[in-house]
């Protein structure tokens, strides 16, 4: 008996979470919660010197031209995508 109830229990509690989730629909990150904005295009930046051993400051730094809406940002002078975590502290 002590069983069936704590199985019921569980049923209730599950289908409560998916009502719960289907009545929020599918907005983006982005429409919910804004992004804490942490580059602008056309802003400079700095590689970690950890990620380009033997460079100097000069040559490890570029220019944003686009900020991703993960985040990410894609960079004039350097190829690919890169997150805030390879650059050094801004400010």
């Amino acid at each position: 008996m002590l069983g069936s109830f704590a199985l019921a229990a569980g049923a209730v509690g599950a289908a409560g979470a998916y009502i719960k989730k289907k009545g929020k629909g599918t907005t983006q990150r982005a429409a919910r919660k804004p992004a804490s904005v942490w580059a602008r295009p056309g802003m400079v930046v700095t590689f970690r010197a950890e990620l380009m051993p033997g460079r100097d400051r000069e040559h490890r730094t570029a220019r944003i031209k686009e900020l991703l809406p993960s985040g990410r940002v894609t960079l004039h002078e350097i190829a690919g995508e890169h997150a805030q975590k390879e650059f050094d502290p801004v400010g």
